[in-house]
């Protein structure tokens, strides 16, 4: 009994392996087919045959071919399979906890150019499948809900500590983010007008910092 209690930690380590293998061999294969013949067009079985996972386990682990598309959008957001949100990273929480407002922003630029990369893709089939299928339509809306959260804390972090330009209520700040930061705006800089990931990067940092922030007051010349 006591060699059968011993090696249960290790087969359920084997167990949970294989199952995050099947999970990402299902979400690879959803991405290329759902890319290849759109995501109305794909099917489970096909899936199944692509990543060599039987239907039976795609269900157990995804439910649907929504949960697919759902596992494949939080994972080309994080960039990995950890369930937390962007905002609550260790990375994002450091960026509000500084004090130099534009590295503040220069560092959410930052993040929103890896995220972008990553999730640019996997955004234009959202938005497709959403155009006939309700479910894809709930998935985008939940999306946007959490980019507008996660933007309209960064909004809120400079109203709290003075930095928006006079006149420039945290509402509207949060817009102007919400815009500049957009994956639409991405696609068109970096996608369709060929611009540098990190050329855009230093434009869109130096854009939120000339639209959100008061000015730079000038250095007082050496006496």
């Amino acid at each position: 009994m006591a060699a059968v209690k011993g090696g249960r930690p290790a087969e359920d380590q084997r167990g949970q392996a294989r199952t995050r293998l099947a999970r990402r061999a299902v979400v690879a294969a959803g991405q290329a087919l759902f890319v290849e013949r759109g995501y109305a067009a794909t099917r489970i079985d096909a899936i199944s045959e692509r990543s060599d996972v039987p239907p039976a386990t795609i269900y157990r682990l995804f439910s649907s071919k929504l949960g697919i598309l759902r596992a494949l959008l939080d994972v080309s957001i994080a960039g990995d399979e950890q369930a937390v949100a962007v905002q609550d990273r260790p990375q994002a929480a450091a960026l509000f906890a500084e004090r130099d407002t534009r590295k503040q922003l220069a560092g959410f630029a930052r993040i929103n150019v890896a995220i972008n990369g990553r999730s640019g893709q996997v955004y234009r089939i959202l938005v497709g499948a959403a155009a006939s299928d309700p479910g894809a339509a709930a998935l985008l809306t939940e999306y946007q809900r959490k980019r507008d959260q996660g933007q309209g804390q960064i909004a809120r972090s400079l109203a709290r500590s003075g930095a928006l330009r006079p006149g420039l209520r945290e509402r509207d700040a949060a817009d102007l983010i919400h815009a500049l930061m957009s994956p639409d705006v991405y696609r068109l800089l970096v996608t369709e007008r060929g611009w540098a990931p990190e050329r855009y990067e230093r434009w869109l940092a130096g854009t939120l910092a000339d639209q959100l922030l008061q000015p730079a007051t000038p250095s007082a010349p050496a006496g």
